[in-house]
């Protein structure tokens, strides 16, 4: 590559890239408007199935669940794993730092199936422990109240599981943004009287945002898309969108699945670009009112 142009051999590398990346999602977009009830068979252009999502309870009712789910995980990822990123950024060495990095980050080397089964057994003890066998009208409030979130596996067990996953993908993205962030900004906040607190909020926060929207998009695709932790968090009545896909597979496929995975493409691409934008908007902002900052010091 030179004068900022790339080669030939480089352009032909990226577009093979590409073309493996995208023509599968290509392939599912255009055969979800596929007349014909195979998938791979391409039996002329109908809206069909898409009419077809909207009549399916079962299917609404998993695509509700599991967007639900996705958004709450997303949110407490996003709040704890933002506390987790700024004390391994900032708290430097304590004792039990190497073991508390080493716990935030373990959901993302450890096997799912394993995270899932200990999660399970996790639950069935509380379950047990909490009697949560008995009649309703003989538990306390808080018996109750703790029966109702653990006793039986549902969304609550489900989210919990989704966000000890995720957390560890937001703490890697809050830490590595806090580590390049200019702590001068923040000292010399302080130094012209701002109390801590407000610092956080007036610099470190609007500094960190691009590393905030992309941990709570990563934990909603995560969660979105999640299987295996699933299988064994939930119960009857929690069927996510993902576990719909895999018992669809088994009866099998109909371009009604392609239909659905060509709604989550184009929601998803929206969310993406459209936060994009208010990143990029953010960011020239900033810079703005840094030189606009600059310029009145001199």
């Amino acid at each position: 590559m030179s004068n900022g142009k790339m080669s030939f051999g480089a352009r032909s590398y990226l577009a093979i890239g590409f073309f493996f990346l995208y023509a599968p999602i290509v392939s599912l977009i255009v055969f979800s408007f596929n007349q014909s009830r195979l998938v791979t068979v391409w039996g002329g252009f109908s809206t069909h199935w898409y009419g077809e999502l909207f009549n399916d309870d079962a299917l609404k009712s998993a695509v509700a669940l599991s967007f639900k789910i996705a958004f709450l995980s997303a949110i407490a990822a996003v709040l704890i794993g933002t506390i987790a990123g700024l004390v391994l950024a900032r708290f430097g060495r304590f004792k039990g730092s190497s073991l508390f990095a080493g716990l935030i980050t373990a959901p993302m080397v450890m096997p799912e199936v394993i995270v899932g089964l200990s999660m399970l057994l996790l639950f069935v003890a509380l379950s047990s422990t909490m009697n949560c066998g008995i009649d309703v009208a003989e538990m306390t409030g808080i018996q109750s109240l703790a029966c109702s979130a653990f006793g039986e596996r549902g969304m609550t067990t489900i989210w919990i599981g989704h966000t000890t996953l995720c957390i560890a993908y937001v703490a890697i993205l809050i830490q590595s943004r806090l580590r390049e962030m200019d702590k001068s900004l923040e000292e010399a906040a302080m130094d012209l009287g701002c109390h801590p607190f407000k610092v956080f909020f007036v610099i470190t926060i609007p500094v960190i945002a691009p590393a905030l929207v992309s941990g709570f998009l990563l934990s909603f695709t995560l969660s979105l898309d999640d299987y295996v932790l699933t299988a064994f968090l939930s119960g009857p009545g929690s069927t996510t969108l993902p576990q719909w896909i895999f018992s669809s597979i088994k009866l099998g496929l109909t371009p009604k699945v392609n239909a659905l995975a060509t709604i989550v493409v184009a929601i998803v691409t929206i969310f993406v670009v459209l936060s994009n934008r208010m990143m990029l908007k953010a960011q020239k902002s900033r810079e703005a009112a840094m030189q606009a900052a600059a310029a009145g010091g001199h």
